[in-house]
């Protein structure tokens, strides 16, 4: 497979602006909707994948107020071997950013102003997959954490509306107390989560 240059990924990035963080009560066709998606992302993705696409994120966990955007990680091999997925991925309305582009390839979809999905190609088994995972499964296990999460985020959603990088550093120091509750050494900075 030929290697994409740097210029034609970074030129895919839209200049529109962001659409504001607004968070919605849990919906539980989400679930639903993400085993569509995963269908979709296997059938065009699948030559680059390493292992299985997981649904994460605060829309992955039953009961919990979310951005109505769909998190969805997919594990590939590594993110040299990947890069030829970016250009599917875009045909399937996934829009590129070369966000913290040394640990993941992460997308929109549709666009920046009215996203329904994010997706994050992520190293099979690297620390951010296994973190992302296990942050998800403990709130999913521990419903009063999630609750506490929730509030945690409704102020920080109203503080840093339109600011999205704020928004996911305000939420770095209960990322990194969850995974260090749930027996992980803490890899987390507040630049190590992603823009959700």
């Amino acid at each position: 497979m030929s290697q994409i240059p740097v210029a034609a990924l970074t030129s895919v990035m839209p200049t529109e602006p962001e659409a504001p963080i607004v968070l919605s009560d849990y919906d539980p066709a989400w679930p639903g909707e993400f085993e569509r998606e995963r269908l979709l992302l296997l059938e065009h993705l699948g030559e680059w994948l390493a292992g299985p696409i997981e649904h994460i994120g605060s829309t992955a966990v039953p009961g919990l107020r979310a951005k109505p955007i769909l998190d969805i990680m997919a594990s590939v091999h590594t993110l040299d071997g990947s890069r030829p997925a970016i250009p599917v991925a875009a045909r399937l309305q996934y829009v590129y950013f070369p966000y913290r582009a040394n640990v993941m390839h992460w997308f929109c979809k549709p666009s920046p102003a009215a996203r329904t999905h994010h997706l994050h190609l992520v190293p099979v088994d690297s620390q951010l997959w296994v973190d992302r995972l296990a942050f998800r499964d403990h709130l999913r296990q521990h419903p009063a954490v999630a609750g506490e999460y929730a509030v945690l985020k409704a102020a920080f959603a109203e503080r840093y509306r339109t600011d999205r990088e704020a928004y996911t550093q305000a939420k770095a120091p209960f990322v990194a107390r969850i995974l260090a509750a749930a027996g992980r050494e803490n890899p987390w900075t507040p630049h190590t989560s992603g823009p959700t």
